[in-house]
């Protein structure tokens, strides 16, 4: 391999998508290596397992690949690569029905700050927080990834699960209040 690609971080980011839209299969892999294991770690927040989350990175870079000639370097090739894999899996996700529930649209006024707080700065407990994250039911769980691990707004969760904006505050609502009660049960 050149000696170009020892170090992905240097490699131009309009140059590396010009080679890989243009099929060039060594840039195509540099773009993969630069992201696989952040992305890897993006799509284990919504898989049931590693194998799970290997197969929507997979199936994700699949689709990065496909829509890189829409990128148009007016953000961060990173978020747009993370936004892409989240997008695929959320429709694998919803090909499998596996985040249906019972749903209200309801419309509530949402408190952030404290459990975000403790979702993404408390270390010691992440782990734990994450295992109950997963078990969270269907919609909420996914909801819950998207709005706070994400940053997505409830127009771009509303818009990509098919659901109102409503709805996507009344889930998010419900999964911390599941979340609360799982924490004050631990």
């Amino acid at each position: 391999m050149d000696r170009n690609f020892d170090d992905i971080e240097l490699l131009n980011e309009r140059v590396l998508v010009q080679k890989c839209i243009e099929d060039d299969r060594r840039y195509q892999e540099a773009l993969y290596r630069k992201f696989a294991k952040k992305m890897f770690n993006v799509c284990k927040r919504y898989a049931a397992d590693n194998d799970e989350a290997m197969d929507f990175l997979q199936e994700g870079f699949i689709e990065v690949f496909k829509k890189l000639k829409n990128f148009r370097f007016e953000g961060s090739l990173e978020g747009w690569v993370r936004r892409v894999i989240i997008f695929k899996t959320i429709d694998a996700l919803r090909k499998e029905k596996r985040y249906q529930a019972v749903i209200s649209d309801a419309d509530v006024e949402l408190q952030t700050e404290a459990l975000e707080y403790e979702i993404l700065n408390n270390y010691n407990r992440a782990e734990k927080i994450r295992e109950l994250v997963n078990q969270l039911p269907g919609k909420a769980g996914l909801v819950l990834k998207l709005f706070v691990i994400e940053g997505l707004t409830h127009k771009e969760i509303a818009e990509h699960l098919e659901i109102s904006e409503g709805t996507s505050k009344s889930q998010l609502n419900r999964a911390r209040t599941l979340l609360k009660a799982s924490l004050k049960g631990e």
